[in-house]
């Protein structure tokens, strides 16, 4: 009986030692392992001299590197103007799957810029020549015709490159890598990112999607 209780006594001892805090910390690291795990597992498809980044049919992270993405804002804590993504079945360019919106505001009376971040996992694009991807406006919210986009390499360059006269129908859009000005390397590309800027944009609130990301 009493050797029942002692045991009874070290796991409630134990239990109650182990802080929300350190429950948490022990959660957030599991979780952060499971990603790293699932993007060593994953292995990029190469068809017919196109690398395929992402394609969204899953409805769900990571890309097809096994990297990240997501929105961002310029200041989270100016609730004037934020920017948000989600996937959409309903619009999407294909027949399977989802593509991604972004929507985005820059309507503000503060400087404003926010957008989409992608993240290319240290990739060697040294062997492609262009960037594609497919994108259309929302009809029904509106959008700006004018986008920057951005890639960046581990070496701290960033590379940028506006589009112009986006529209409510889906249109491809090749970019070639040698086009980003500022970009010097590609083997060691870490992100591809999307801006919304309020100094350029022909419609400050609205949204765009975005599907089928490909080097080429």
């Amino acid at each position: 009986m009493i050797k029942n209780f002692l045991y009874f006594a070290a796991a409630v001892f134990f239990l109650a030692s182990c802080s929300p805090k350190q429950s948490e910390k022990t959660a957030q690291n599991a979780s952060k392992q499971q990603t790293e795990n699932l993007s060593q597992s994953i292995i990029p498809t190469v068809k017919n001299g196109t690398l395929l980044i992402a394609d969204f049919n899953s409805g769900k992270k990571p890309n097809k590197l096994g990297g990240d993405f997501g929105s961002w804002d310029r200041d989270p804590n100016d609730y004037t103007q934020t920017a948000t993504d989600s996937f959409i079945s309903t619009i999407k360019h294909g027949k399977e799957g989802f593509s991604l919106q972004i929507y985005y505001d820059v309507d503000s009376p503060n400087p404003a810029f926010n957008g989409f971040w992608m993240k290319l996992n240290n990739l060697n694009a040294s062997n492609y020549t262009a960037l594609s991807f497919w994108i259309k406006g929302d009809k029904l919210r509106g959008f700006t015709r004018i986008i920057k986009t951005e890639l960046k390499n581990s070496k701290g360059e960033t590379g940028t490159f506006y589009i112009d006269n986006i529209s409510d129908k889906w249109q491809k859009i090749v970019i070639p890598l040698k086009s980003f000005r500022g970009l010097s390397d590609l083997t060691s590309l870490s992100e591809f990112t999307i801006v919304f800027e309020d100094t350029s944009a022909t419609k400050k609130e609205g949204a765009i999607y975005i599907d089928d990301i490909y080097l080429r």
